[in-house]
């Protein structure tokens, strides 16, 4: 399955490895990562596709915000790749 935007990917390589991030933008076989925390939607990191694998997650607000261009805050990006590392549900609140 290839990666695509809006969805989640773990960092295979490189100084972030084991770390969740959400797909903002595909350029090729670069893709446009952000997590809320070190790299923020303002900054987004730029890594090869083949320094990442897909997560299989349920549908987010998140992921779905990002498919319709909608604005998205790094504290949301940060509470739901937190709640998906935990394996929680993301759209529970609490």
């Amino acid at each position: 399955m290839d990666i695509a935007r809006s969805d989640v990917v773990r960092s295979i390589a490189g100084r972030d490895q084991g770390k969740l991030f959400f797909v903002l933008e595909t350029e090729g076989e670069f893709l446009l990562l952000a997590d809320g925390k070190l790299r923020k939607m303002e900054a987004p990191k730029r890594k090869k596709r083949r320094h990442a694998e897909r997560v299989e997650v349920q549908h987010t607000r998140v992921a779905e915000k990002i498919k319709g261009g909608e604005k998205i805050t790094n504290s949301e990006l940060r509470r739901t790749l937190t709640q998906l590392g935990e394996g929680g549900n993301p759209d529970q609140e609490g």
